[in-house]
């Protein structure tokens, strides 16, 4: 009896799904999964601040963007007349 056996589980899975509902579980395993996405970035990106740079980084061109909401403008000067 110390052990849980799968119709333990399936019944704690079924209450668990009563309770907080399918959407609210996927919404929080989506967020899970956001958090250590940022966990992850966050750490690789101190590693290469702590790192020498040995070359100058560049702006990516427009064609390369991987963030497709983003929109690329280009600036101009103001030029006094």
């Amino acid at each position: 009896m110390g052990s849980m056996s799968i119709w333990h589980w399936l019944i704690l899975l079924v209450v668990v799904m009563l309770v907080f509902g399918t959407k609210k579980i996927g919404n929080m395993g989506s967020d899970i999964g956001k958090a250590v996405k940022g966990f992850k970035d966050g750490v690789r990106g101190d590693d290469e601040a702590a790192a020498p740079a040995s070359a100058p980084v560049t702006p990516a061109a427009p064609s390369q963007v991987a963030d497709k909401s983003t929109i690329d403008v280009e600036a101009k000067e103001k030029t006094k007349l």
